[in-house]
């Protein structure tokens, strides 16, 4: 029997996406493949996704990673959620948390109950009946336990990390299993005139890497999935305005909040990450609506501590690669995409990327199917992400600018305008499996940013109002009680690194 086993697999670029790939590939393929991955030392990395989604927790303990020693390498917290100031209208706040509200009914979802019992008297934000957004908001973290109880059971989370000190633990991690890394700019790759596909990469200095697999991530540029294969690119900016970000961090004293925040500004967003070294700042915003001088300005304004170098420019296009995976290249990261940062994705969709294609791992013949289903399942992934961050800029009231009233009367994408038809009828949230966010996300959302439903579904009706008005008020007052026992993010941070130190080998 011929073996037609993929043997040599090339990783063009490093960075996040490249060193998340070879950490993968060499732990999960089998170990007669070799997997090489050039990157150069002159070439810079975006190195802004310091924030995550609890799904990265799934894929660093596919990689065996010890948590704690994560968070000391990469100078880590953690993260319960997202902050938004000003996205329904200026002085408005809410909060996005991670994992559920409150809890199901007789098989009603909570957040239609939630709306039943508005209507009949005041009630506080939804995020009250959060396990992560109370935490978040008392500065106060506790890792749960597998067997955890409610309510903490219900707290999720995810990280705030150094983008570049990830990079460098997964690269240690990934050559210590047998991982290559070559040193070098790559300036030419050579066709199979037959089939089409790239048979190998040229470096600067003469050096020729052979390979049967290529990934690329080589950031916008997309060194071989877009300059050899020209696979396309479809454009989001007319959903998506924001086309320019400028990052700069800060020093800061005190203890780190355990989330991030988003800030509304007249062209666009201020995100403020904490880690445990510094603040992440940035600013992402239009250029159609501002330019690079003024959004400077706006930034350095408004920043909470010492800024501790010259703020960084980046220029982007929210999109996707028409193919993300093209002949025999994969593209991942920036090389196949880029939905703006606004709902930390960048590191998830990468993962998404890398776990479907080990699902769908080919030989050398690369049969076509594996290639389409990839494609197919990388698109909707995309497409929900966009949607989702679209519904942030459509769900505004603000009219302080033109920027905000561009993007509140915009059309939408059919997939999302659907969606809101159903949430504003009786708040129906149809989910499915592919989709990144979940029901609780939306509402989070939807409700933060004032859209409120017409009514709610008739279900909901049928469960007893005073029961559950009590079990609301009993839940309520649980996640309270929970958090005010856990212990504050700092400490809690402070005493994993601790315990990473004295477990650390001399």
């Amino acid at each position: 029997m011929s073996d037609h086993k993929i043997r040599n697999i090339v990783i063009v670029g490093g960075g996040t996406a490249g060193w998340m790939a070879a950490a993968a590939m060499v732990r999960l393929l089998d170990r007669s493949t070799n997997i090489t991955l050039v990157e150069s030392d002159e070439i810079g990395t975006v190195g802004v996704g310091e924030a995550t989604i609890p799904p990265i927790i799934a894929y660093n303990k596919m990689l065996g990673i010890n948590e704690d020693e994560f968070l000391a390498a990469t100078k880590a917290t953690f993260k319960l959620g997202i902050e938004f100031i000003g996205w329904g209208a200026p002085g408005e706040r809410y909060f996005h948390p991670f994992g559920c509200h409150g809890q199901d009914f007789r098989g009603v979802h909570f957040h239609q109950l939630y709306l039943r019992e508005l209507k009949q008297r005041p009630l506080d934000d939804i995020a009250c009946w959060s396990m992560s957004a109370v935490a978040a908001g008392l500065g106060h973290f506790a890792r749960p336990a597998p067997d955890a109880p409610l309510p903490l059971s219900q707290l999720a989370y995810a990280f705030h990390f150094d983008a570049g000190l990830y990079a460098q633990y997964l690269r240690r991690l990934a050559e210590k299993q047998g991982v290559r890394r070559v040193e070098g700019k790559i300036v030419d790759a050579e066709l199979d005139s037959s089939t089409g596909h790239v048979q190998s990469v040229q470096l600067t200095d003469g050096t020729v890497l052979s390979g049967e697999l290529f990934i690329d991530c080589s950031g916008f540029r997309g060194l071989l999935i877009e300059e050899k294969l020209r696979a396309g690119y479809d454009s989001w900016l007319h959903w998506l305005p924001c086309d320019r970000a400028m990052a700069v961090p800060t020093d800061y004293s005190g203890q780190p909040d355990p989330f991030t925040r988003s800030t509304a500004r007249s062209a666009g967003w201020q995100w403020r990450i904490p880690l445990q070294h510094r603040m992440g700042n940035g600013l992402v915003y239009s250029s159609a609506y501002q330019d690079d001088a003024d959004a400077e300005a706006q930034l350095l304004a408004n920043l909470e501590g010492q800024a501790l170098a010259e703020p960084r420019r980046l220029s982007f296009t929210a999109g996707r690669r028409r193919l993300a995976w093209d002949a025999n290249v994969v593209s991942l990261g920036l090389s196949s995409g880029f939905v703006e940062p606004l709902e930390s994705t960048s590191v998830h969709l990468i993962q998404s990327g890398i776990v479907k294609l080990l699902a769908l791992f080919p030989d050398k013949r690369f049969n076509p199917v594996e290639r389409d289903e990839y494609n197919r399942q990388m698109s909707d992934v995309y497409e929900d992400a966009r949607d989702f961050i679209i519904l942030h800029y459509k769900a505004t009231r603000r009219d302080d600018s033109e920027f905000w009233n561009y993007c509140r009367t915009m059309d939408v994408p059919e997939s999302l305008g659907r969606k809101l038809e159903l949430w504003r009828s009786k708040g129906r949230l149809f989910r499915e499996s592919y989709e990144l966010f979940g029901t609780a996300s939306w509402v989070a959302v939807l409700l933060g940013q004032g859209v409120v439903p017409d009514e709610h579904e008739p279900a909901a009706d049928g469960v007893d109002p005073k029961l559950f008005a009590d079990a609301l008020d009993k839940m309520k007052l649980s996640y309270r009680a929970m958090a005010e026992h856990m212990p504050e993010h700092g400490d809690f941070v402070a005493d994993v690194c601790k315990r990473a130190a004295a477990g650390a080998q001399p």
